[in-house]
């Protein structure tokens, strides 16, 4: 049965190695099940019904890869989208969750249509290199300003805006720690080195005071129990936002779309790159069905509660270690679903013990900035305006419209870089136009 469904002998693989694959890869990606819960509960969310929803959610869309395109790409809530879902959308926009999870099932819909129609792969092409490694660093600073913040770090300041933190308080104290331990566990290249700095810092939090009276971690009543009820986030989409307000919804999904196609793509390339599942050709068996998967997967995280589930670049772990094939996926969707029993030790992880993570996310993400040609102003203005604007508005989207108006502006004011003016690129500005103006219509419409 394994051999007809993955095709092992054909991909060069044996069931103990791809065993020990997915093993490896839900070791790396394991910390999802508590940081996922945590940055969601911030916009309002059931933290007990999110790990519930992460995990299968993670699970689902795992199988669905595996069984549609089998390939070795393990799924789960994105990083980065899960953070703009929860502080740019939700808390920055004011947009309930309930609506949020529709304007993720929106962009869901609208990425199945573009890739079983094929126009998916052709708006990758649309934006220019320098513009998608933008977009990726920028959102690495935002999620890592997101840390700093979360970890106490930087803090509110009424003369600069932002300030250092106090680094002598015992929680902000064991987060610095916390930065720099995950940081030297992943520049060694210790496997699971996010799942084991996450661990480090909950247990040293049982000796650190909270400066509330207690310690920041406290033991859970339980280790294991029932998964929690998934009733408080199941089906709870919410319409009213995307027809009230259209003008507002439209750039968020815009921005959906945009995080997650780049984050996609790049995942599957570098994935397959490790694995060895890339022809001659440059071409990926299978792209097309892993499209479909990651749209599916999308439409499924919103009507389970959480923000969009993603292909993981961890999976190039489980791919080191010798993965081939979806046997790969299947066995991180198992491991998944036997992670639900632990609810209780995962919801002990106090807040300063992830808040690290983001921040090192954040920096590896940042890394893309290295594609990004600095030497040629036409390109070096869009890019560093957007990779700016995104922490400093507290918006994706917005780092994304700012950085899109200013490539059209100067490829039509100069005649340089005019490969960048696609039908795409100048409708995409056209829009974001319209919603950075969307004050002053309605200021003259009210007049």
């Amino acid at each position: 049965m394994l051999e007809r469904l993955f095709r092992l002998r054909e991909k060069g693989t044996t069931p103990a190695t791809e065993l020990i694959a997915g093993c490896t890869t839900f070791a790396a990606m394991a910390y999802i099940l508590i940081v996922n819960p945590t940055i969601l509960a911030d916009a309002g969310m059931p933290r007990e019904a999110l790990v519930t929803a992460t995990a299968l959610g993670a699970a689902i869309a795992s199988l669905l890869m595996a069984l549609l395109a089998n390939l070795p790409l393990a799924m789960a809530p994105g990083m980065g989208i899960n953070a703009f879902f929860a502080y740019a959308v939700c808390i920055g926009m004011g947009v309930p969750w309930q609506s949020a999870l529709a304007l993720v099932f929106l962009n869901g819909v609208i990425f199945l249509l573009l890739s079983l129609s094929g126009v998916r792969e052709r708006i990758v092409h649309a934006l220019p290199i320098s513009l998608k490694a933008a977009i990726c660093a920028g959102i690495g600073l935002f999620i890592a300003f997101i840390g700093l913040k979360n970890g106490g770090m930087i803090v509110a300041h009424p003369a600069t805006f932002v300030a250092l933190g106090d680094l002598t308080q015992p929680p902000v104290a064991l987060f610095a720690v916390g930065i720099l331990l995950t940081c030297v566990l992943i520049a060694r290249g210790a496997p699971a080195a996010v799942l084991i700095a996450i661990t480090v810092l909950a247990l040293a939090g049982f000796a650190v005071p909270d400066g509330q009276g207690g310690m920041i971690t406290k033991l859970p009543a339980s280790l294991v129990s029932p998964p929690a009820s998934l009733e408080p986030l199941f089906l709870k989409l919410d319409f009213s936002f995307i027809l009230k307000e259209p003008l507002k919804a439209l750039p968020v999904v815009l921005a959906l779309l945009l995080v997650d196609l780049f984050d996609n793509l790049g995942t599957l390339i570098a994935v397959t790159k490790r694995a060895g599942l890339v022809n001659e050709k440059g071409e990926i068996p299978g792209l097309s069905r892993a499209l479909v998967a990651d749209s599916l997967a999308a439409i499924l995280s919103s009507l389970l509660g959480t923000s969009t589930v993603v292909s993981y670049v961890e999976s190039a772990t489980g791919a080191q270690a010798g993965g081939r094939t979806g046997l790969t996926a299947v066995v991180v969707a198992i491991l998944f679903l036997v992670a639900l029993v632990f609810t209780p030790l995962i919801l002990a992880i106090p807040t300063v013990a992830v808040a690290p993570v983001l921040v090192v996310v954040g920096i590896l993400m940042f890394s893309s900035v290295m594609e990004i040609d600095l030497s040629r102003f036409e390109i070096a203005a869009p890019a560093v305006l957007t990779i700016a604007t995104m922490p400093m508005a507290f918006s994706i989207s917005t780092g994304i419209g700012i950085g899109v108006i200013t490539m059209v502006a100067i490829a039509l004011g100069t005649g340089k870089n005019r490969e960048s003016l696609t039908p795409f690129t100048c409708g995409l500005a056209v829009v974001f136009l319209i919603h950075f103006m969307e004050p002053l219509l309605f200021r003259m419409i009210g007049k």
